[in-house]
C-alpha cells in the first residue's frame, strides 16, 4: 500500500507543479520579473467583459453579392460563347437579379443552351424571345440552390476575411461568429485603437473595375438624365498645390471585374510625384480576366472603384498582361497601408455596414473582475467554513482539494489558451460547489460504513469505491451538456461551458484521487481501530 501511495503522491505533486508553472505567468507582477522570464507564455486571456474592448454587429449585403456574381457570370458567359464561335451581345443585369443576354443567330440556340447546361448550371432560362435581325433574347436567373449556396458562401467568406484582417492587429482571442439575418458578431478584447480597427473591419474593400461612359455629359447626369445601365459617381483628384477636387463621372453600372482575384497588395510610392499608391497582383484567373477586359476596351477609361468611390480612371492604351494593376489616389501612408491590409487579407464579398457598436472600457472590465473575484471568494469561504465545521478533519481535506481544483482549472484555461469571461467565473463558482458535492457523497458513504462497524481504513476504501461510480455518472452527464453548450452557444455561453468542463474534470481528479491520498496518509499514521474525524 505504501508503494502505491508513494507514486500517487508523486503524481499529484507533479500535476500541482505543472499547474503552478502554467498559472504563474497570469499573476500580476510575475511576468516582468526574473522568474517570469523562465516561465512559459501561458497567459489566461480575458474576454471582452473583463478586459474591455469593442463589440460590433455587422450586416452583410448578400443581395449585392448575388448581383455582383450575376454580372461576373454574364462576363464569363460572353467569353465562353465567343470561344464556341457564338456572338453574344454584352449581357446586362436586371432587377431580380436576372441576366439579359441577346444571342446573334437564331440557329445557334441549341448550341447556346447546351453551353448553359454544361458550363453554367447555376443559371436557368426564365424566358426566351425571338427578335428581329435574327436575334434571340434570353432572360436568365440563378437557380434557388445556387442562390442559397452563394448566400451562405458570402457570409462565410466575410467571416474569414474579417478574421484575417483582425489577425493583422494581433488581438488575442477575437470572437467572430455568424448570426442569423446575414449578420456577423465581432468582439475584440483589449483593443487599444478601436477607431482604426472599426475603420479597417468596416471597410468593405469591395474593389470593382468599371468602364467609363464618356459619351454621357456628367452635368446632365447630375440632373438625372442617365441612360439604363449607367450610374453617376465622383472621382477625386489632387491639384499641383495638394488641393483635392471632386468631379462627376459616369460609369457603366455592371463591373467588368472585381477584386476577388487579388493575391497580393502592397503600399508603394510613385516616383514621379512621391504619392502613395497600392499595387495589386491577381491570380491566374484574375490575370486572364484583366487581360480580356483591357483587350476589349482599348482607348476607353477603366475606373477603379473601391467601396463605391472612384479613385482613378486611366485610359487603356493596350492589352495588359501579367496580372498587375495599381490604385492611385490621395492616400496618406497609413491609408495606403491599411488599404493594402484589407486587400491582401481579402476583399469582402459584399458591402458590410456597422449595425451596432459598443465599447467596453477597461475600468468597467476591472470592476467585473473585482466583482467576480469577490463572488468566488465569498462562495469559497462559505463552503470552507461549512465543511470544516461539519466534517472536521475530513472537511479540511475537502477544502484543500477545493483550492487545488481552482488552481488546476485556471491552469487548464492557460494551457489551452481559453478565454476567461464573466460567465466563465460563474462556471468556476459552480464547479466549486460540484467539487464539494463529490466530497459530501464520499464522506457520507464513509460515515455509513463506519456506522456498520468497519474499521476506518476499510470504511474509507469502500466509501470511495461505492461513491466513485455515482460521481463519474453525474459528472459525465454534466460534461456532455457543457460540450453541447460550447458547440451551439454564443460567446458568453461558450465561456461558461469552457470553465465548466475544465472544472468538472479537475474536480473529479481532486475529489476522487487527491483527497483519497490525504485520507490514506492520515490513516497510515494511526492505529487501525483509531477513530476518524469525519
Amino acid at each position: 500500500m505504501y508503494r502505491n501511495l508513494r507514486w500517487r503522491l508523486l503524481l499529484t505533486l507533479t500535476v500541482l507543479l505543472v499547474a503552478l508553472i502554467l498559472v504563474l505567468p497570469s499573476v500580476p507582477g510575475i511576468k516582468n520579473t526574473s522568474l517570469g522570464k523562465v516561465l512559459p507564455d501561458t497567459v489566461i486571456n480575458l474576454g471582452l467583459d473583463l478586459k474591455g474592448g469593442i463589440h460590433l454587429t455587422l450586416g452583410v449585403d448578400v443581395d449585392k453579392a448575388i448581383e455582383n456574381n450575376m454580372a461576373s457570370l454574364g462576363q464569363d458567359l460572353k467569353a465562353s460563347s465567343r470561344e464556341e464561335n457564338m456572338a453574344l451581345l454584352k449581357p446586362s443585369v436586371l432587377p431580380g437579379p436576372r441576366l439579359e443576354a441577346v444571342l446573334v443567330g437564331a440557329d445557334k440556340q441549341e448550341a447556346f443552351e447546351k453551353l448553359l447546361q454544361n458550363q453554367f448550371s447555376a443559371l436557368e432560362i426564365d424566358a426566351k424571345e425571338v427578335q428581329a435581325e435574327d436575334r434571340v433574347k434570353y432572360l436568365l436567373s440563378m437557380t434557388p440552390e445556387y442562390k442559397t449556396y452563394l448566400s451562405k458562401l458570402t457570409i462565410d467568406q466575410a467571416v474569414k476575411t474579417i478574421r484575417n484582417r483582425i489577425d493583422q492587429f494581433g488581438v488575442a482571442e477575437p470572437d467572430i461568429r455568424r448570426q442569423e439575418g446575414n449578420r456577423i458578431q465581432v468582439q475584440l478584447p483589449g483593443m487599444q485603437d478601436p477607431d482604426r480597427a472599426i475603420a479597417v473591419i468596416g471597410k468593405t474593400a469591395h474593389l470593382e473595375f468599371k468602364i467609363v461612359d464618356d459619351s454621357v455629359d456628367p452635368a446632365s447626369a447630375r440632373q438625372g438624365l442617365l441612360g439604363p445601365g449607367r450610374e453617376l459617381s465622383v472621382i477625386t483628384s489632387r491639384g499641383p498645390k495638394g488641393a483635392a477636387t471632386e468631379a462627376p463621372i459616369v460609369l457603366l453600372k455592371d463591373a467588368v471585374m472585381t477584386g476577388e482575384h487579388i493575391t497580393d497588395a502592397r503600399a508603394t510610392i510613385e516616383q514621379n510625384n512621391n504619392q502613395f499608391s497600392v499595387s495589386m497582383t491577381f491570380n491566374a484567373r484574375g490575370a486572364k480576366i484583366f487581360e480580356r477586359v483591357t483587350e476589349d476596351n482599348i482607348k476607353k477609361r477603366l475606373a477603379i472603384v473601391l467601396d463605391g468611390k472612384c479613385y482613378s480612371a486611366p485610359v487603356i492604351q493596350d492589352k495588359i498582361a501579367g496580372g498587375k494593376a495599381q490604385i492611385t489616389g490621395n492616400f496618406s501612408q497609413d491609408e495606403a497601408r491599411d488599404l493594402a491590409i484589407v486587400l491582401r487579407a481579402g476583399a469582402l464579398p459584399a458591402p458590410v455596414s456597422v449595425l451596432e457598436q459598443r465599447t467596453v472600457g477597461p475600468t468597467l472590465g476591472q470592476e467585473s473582475i473585482d466583482a467576480g473575484i469577490m463572488a468566488t471568494g465569498i462562495a469559497a469561504l462559505g463552503i470552507i467554513v461549512f465543511m470544516a465545521l461539519y466534517y472536521g478533519l475530513a472537511g479540511i481535506f475537502a477544502n484543500t482539494v477545493l483550492l487545488l481544483n481552482i488552481v488546476l482549472t485556471m491552469a487548464g484555461l492557460a494551457a489551452f489558451g481559453a478565454t476567461l469571461t464573466l460567465p466563465g467565473i460563474a462556471g468556476i463558482i459552480l464547479t466549486i460547489v460540484m467539487a464539494v458535492d463529490a466530497n459530501v457523497l464520499i464522506f457520507e458513504r464513509i460515515r455509513e460504513e463506519l456506522r456498520h462497524g468497519l474499521v476506518p481504513s476499510e470504511a474509507v476504501r469502500k466509501g470511495y469505491d461505492r461513491a466513485t461510480l455515482t460521481i463519474l455518472d453525474s459528472n459525465t452527464t454534466n460534461v456532455l451538456v457543457a460540450i453541447i453548450l460550447y458547440q451551439f452557444g454564443t460567446g458568453p455561453i461558450r465561456g461558461f461551458a469552457v470553465t465548466l468542463v475544465l472544472g468538472i474534470v479537475m474536480s473529479m481528479f481532486t475529489a476522487i484521487f487527491v483527497s483519497r491520498i490525504m485520507f490514506d496518509l492520515y490513516i497510515s499514521k494511526r492505529r487501525a481501530d483509531s477513530a476518524v474525524s469525519i
